[in-house]
């Protein structure tokens, strides 16, 4: 199995992805740049959007659906259907990460966008992470939603680059060591 998987995500300069409640709302204000500090380029990098069910219930209030183009896949063990008018790329899967990986792989995914932080850090815990982009918000939150969550062992990474941001954001690559 070939897939590569990767994340590519914000957070707060203290580690959160979201407030306790879910709420972007620091996110959406950090900054009035256009610069979409390399988004565009790393998802016409990658074929599958793979989301947890979290990330899909908040990302269905932003209105219209965001990835019209894109094969969605959400994994959820409670949701049992998907609403409505999402299109034909998006689907369904219960898991777990072992058997979402051979479905993905079988059906001709090759590179992967994870998005969400228990699915993060499930993935990381199953060893299954190739690359982490995390982009650092100046902003501190206090609490909330943190990305990364206890490991059963250390995950090694190699740092690829660093880049700063006129908006103030650094964003850091790293691959995963194994």
């Amino acid at each position: 199995m070939s897939l590569k998987t990767s994340v590519f995500i914000a957070t707060s300069l203290d580690g959160f992805i979201a407030r306790e409640d879910g709420s972007l709302d620091w996110l959406m204000g950090a900054t009035s740049s256009t610069d979409d500090h390399g988004y565009a380029a790393f998802m016409a990098s990658v074929d599958t959007l793979v989301m947890g069910r979290g990330t899909f219930d908040k990302v269905l209030t932003f209105g219209e659906w965001p990835y019209p183009q894109k094969r969605v896949v959400v994994l959820s063990g409670s949701l049992t259907a998907l609403p409505a008018g999402l299109g034909e790329g998006v689907e369904l899967h219960a898991g777990p990460i072992s058997a979402l990986l051979e479905h993905l792989a079988a059906t001709g995914a090759k590179s992967l966008y994870l998005d969400g932080g228990k699915l993060i850090q499930g993935f990381l815990r199953e060893g299954r992470v190739d690359e982490l982009t995390i982009t650092h918000i100046p902003v501190l939150l206090g609490g909330g939603i943190p990305l990364f969550g206890e490991l059963a062992r250390d995950v090694l990474l190699q740092h690829l680059r660093t880049t700063t941001f006129e908006s103030g954001f650094v964003q850091s690559s790293y691959r995963v060591v194994r």
